[in-house]
């Protein structure tokens, strides 16, 4: 289960950025998840809500979740389409030629602190 070691990670920097900035609370933290990931959403939240009893700003903090859609670029054609729609084969020139942009990644995108 690697949703717990990002949370883990995702509360430490976090916690970093309120010791740095001086703030006190965290009412909520908005994390962008690529759909391959392998990070499955409602693990991730499930997670969140035991690990951060333990948290000095994050209580109480709501952790919101979203969707980064997966892309593929095709070296051949040069374009770009739905990674989970077609997989590795390009839908306009059926090339195997292709490489995923992005969809793997997770993103802190924003923290509501106080």
């Amino acid at each position: 289960m690697h949703e717990l070691g990002t949370v883990f990670y995702v509360i430490k920097e976090v916690e970093k950025l309120c010791d740095e900035n001086k703030l006190t609370k965290v009412g909520s933290v908005t994390l962008q998840i690529g759909e391959v990931s392998g990070i499955v959403p409602e693990y991730i939240v499930d997670c969140w809500n035991w690990a951060i009893k333990e948290s000095k700003y994050m209580k109480e903090a709501e952790l919101k979740v979203e969707k980064l859609e997966a892309v593929t670029f095709c070296e051949d054609c040069k374009q770009t389409y739905p990674t989970v729609k077609y997989a590795k084969v390009c839908p306009y020139c059926q090339s195997e030629n292709t490489y995923l942009v992005t969809g793997n990644e997770y993103i802190i995108k924003e923290i509501e602190a106080m």
